[in-house]
C-alpha cells in the first residue's frame, strides 16, 4: 500500500484502500449486528421456553391436587407430604429442571422432598437450604434469584394443610445456565465467521478494487506523464462500465487537448508570421529613411501603413481569442428584414459594384444584431475585394422550413421557418475548389488568390465563421449561378 502526502503534509490514502476500509466498516457492523441480534432472538427463545416450562408444571400440578388419588387408599390424599411423593414419583424433569416438594410452614425451614436427579452439587436446589427457605416464604408464585451458582428461575404452587397436616408447596426451578451458554457460544461461533468473512473480504476486496480501479490508476500515470510535446499517449477501453466511459472521455479529453495545442502552434506560427513581414517592412524602411524630406514623407506613410495593419491583425486576433467566451454573441429579438435592409445599406458604400437587395425574410429571430452586421459587412467587402467595379452583388435573407413561406422578392411574408440564411453572392472568379475548404481558417487565403490582390491578413472569413458558430449556425460556400461566390450563414431559428 503506497501512502503519499498531501499538500499539508497529513497522509494521503488512495481510493483503493478508502474503498477497502469503508467496505470493511459496513461489514463488520453489518456482522456484529446479525451476530448480536442472533444472541438476543436465541436468549429471548431461552428464556420463553422456560417460562412455558414452568407454566406447564404448575398447571399440571394444580390440575393433580383436586383430581390425583392415592394409590394406597383409592382416595384423596391426606397429606400434603404423601401428596408431592406420589406425583414427584410419576415425574420426569428436563436436564436443567428440578421438581421439589416443600413441606412446612413458610418462614420456617422447609422439609424438601426431591427426585432422584444427578445435578451437580454446587448447583442443585434442594441443597441450598436458604434459597428454598426464601423461595417458600414468597409470596409470588414466579421468580427470579441470582446467586453464585448462577441464574435460577422458579415457580411454585401452595398446598393448603389438611387436617391435621403441614402445608407444602410444589416447587419448580430451572437452571439456564447451560442453554445460556449455548446461545452464547452460537455469538460467538458468529463472531469466529464474521471475523473469517472480513479477512475473506479483504482479500477478495483488495483484487477487485485493485481491478476496477486499475484505469483510474492508469489515467493519474497517463495524466502525470503528457507533456505539451507529447500529448500521443491514450488509455486502452476495456469493458463498457462507468471506468471504461471515464477511459473514453478522458481519451476524448486527450484528443481535444492534441488538437488545440496542435491549433495554438499553427496560430502562433501564423501570427508570428503575419507580424514579423509588416515588422520587417518597418524596419527596413526606417533604416534605409534619409534626410530628404519627399523620402522621409514616403516612409513615414509606408510605416503609418504596416502599423495600421499589425493593428487590425491585433484586433482581429483579440476577437478570436474572445469567441471562446459564453458572452461572445448576446442573442435577442431582431427583425431580420431590418437587419437585411441596414446591412444593404451599410456595404453599399464599400466599393463601386452593382448592389442589389436581393430579398428578405421578414420574421423575428434572436441573434446578435451588432455580430450579425459585422459578419454580413466583412463577406460584403470580400466581395468587393475579389471582383471589379460595375460587377453585381447581392445582398439577402431568406427562411428555410416546412411552413415557410419563401419569395425572393423584398417584402416577403414568413409564417414559420426551421432556419434562416443570410447571404452574400458575388459574380467574381468564384473560388477554387481545393481553396473552399481552407478559406475558413485562420491566416489562410488560398493556394490561389481571386481577383485583385489583398493585404488582408486572412482572418476575416474566420471571424465570420466564429459568429455563425457562436449563433450555433455554421457559414457555407456556395457557387452563384452564372459564376461567382455565394456566402451563406446558416442560423437555426430555434437558437
Amino acid at each position: 500500500m503506497t501512502v503519499s502526502r498531501s499538500p499539508l503534509g497529513f497522509p494521503r490514502i488512495s481510493a483503493r484502500v478508502r474503498i477497502l476500509l469503508w467496505l470493511l466498516v459496513v461489514m463488520a457492523v453489518a456482522l456484529g449486528a446479525v451476530a448480536v441480534t442472533v444472541r438476543s432472538i436465541l436468549q429471548r427463545d431461552v428464556d420463553h421456553r422456560i417460562s412455558q416450562l414452568l407454566t406447564q408444571e404448575t398447571g399440571e400440578f394444580a390440575n393433580f391436587v383436586p383430581q390425583g388419588v392415592d394409590p394406597d387408599t383409592g382416595g384423596r390424599f391426606d397429606t400434603a407430604d404423601r401428596l408431592l411423593r406420589v406425583y414427584l414419583q410419576r415425574q420426569y424433569a428436563d436436564p436443567d429442571e428440578e421438581l421439589l416438594g416443600l413441606t412446612g410452614r413458610p418462614g420456617d425451614r422447609p422439609d424438601v422432598i426431591r427426585q432422584r436427579r444427578d445435578l451437580p452439587p454446587d448447583t442443585a436446589l434442594w441443597r441450598d437450604r436458604a434459597t428454598l427457605t426464601r423461595i417458600h416464604a414468597a409470596k409470588d408464585s414466579f421468580g427470579t434469584l441470582e446467586r453464585p451458582q448462577g441464574e435460577l428461575r422458579w415457580a411454585k404452587v401452595e398446598i393448603g394443610p389438611s387436617a391435621g397436616g403441614q402445608p407444602g408447596a410444589f416447587v419448580v426451578a430451572f437452571h439456564p445456565e447451560r442453554e445460556r451458554a449455548v446461545a452464547d457460544k452460537t455469538f460467538w461461533t458468529l463472531l469466529a465467521l464474521s471475523g473469517v468473512a472480513l479477512l475473506m473480504t479483504t482479500g477478495i476486496g483488495w483484487a477487485v478494487a485493485g481491478r476496477i480501479l486499475a484505469p483510474v490508476r492508469l489515467v493519474r500515470t497517463t495524466a502525470a506523464e503528457l507533456t505539451e510535446q507529447d500529448l500521443t499517449r491514450r488509455i486502452p477501453v476495456e469493458g463498457r462500465d462507468d471506468i471504461a466511459a471515464l477511459a473514453e472521455t478522458f481519451n476524448g479529453m486527450l484528443d481535444r487537448l492534441e488538437a488545440a495545442f496542435a491549433a495554438q502552434r499553427v496560430f502562433v506560427d501564423d501570427a508570428g508570421h503575419e507580424l514579423r513581414t509588416p515588422i520587417t517592412i518597418v524596419r527596413g524602411h526606417l533604416e534605409l529613411m534619409g534626410d530628404d524630406p519627399a523620402d522621409r514623407e514616403e516612409t513615414v506613410r509606408l510605416v503609418t501603413d504596416e502599423l495600421d495593419r499589425m493593428s487590425r491583425i491585433v484586433e482581429d486576433l483579440l476577437l478570436l481569442a474572445g469567441a471562446e467566451r459564453p458572452d461572445f454573441v448576446r442573442p435577442e429579438p431582431v427583425q431580420l428584414a431590418e437587419l437585411t435592409a441596414d446591412v444593404f445599406v451599410k456595404v453599399r458604400t464599400l466599393g463601386d459594384r452593382e448592389w442589389h437587395l436581393d430579398g428578405v425574410a421578414d420574421l423575428e429571430v434572436r441573434l446578435d444584431e451588432q455580430r450579425m452586421t459585422q459578419a454580413m459587412v466583412q463577406l460584403a467587402q470580400n466581395a468587393v475585394q475579389h471582383t471589379v467595379p460595375g460587377q453585381r452583388i447581392r445582398i439577402g435573407s431568406r427562411a428555410i422550413g416546412s411552413q415557410a413561406i419563401g419569395s425572393r422578392a423584398i417584402g416577403s411574408r414568413t409564417a414559420e421557418a426551421d432556419r434562416v440564411e443570410l447571404y452574400v453572392a458575388d459574380h467574381g472568379p468564384g473560388i477554387p475548389p481545393e481553396d473552399a475548404e481552407v478559406i475558413f481558417e485562420r491566416f489562410r487565403r488560398g493556394t490561389s488568390r481571386r481577383g485583385t490582390r489583398t493585404s488582408g491578413a486572412g482572418l476575416g472569413l474566420a471571424i465570420v465563421k466564429a459568429i455563425a458558430e457562436g449563433h450555433h449556425g455554421r457559414i457555407e460556400l456556395r457557387r452563384t449561378e452564372g459564376g461567382g461566390a455565394t456566402f451563406v450563414l446558416t442560423l437555426e431559428t430555434a437558437s
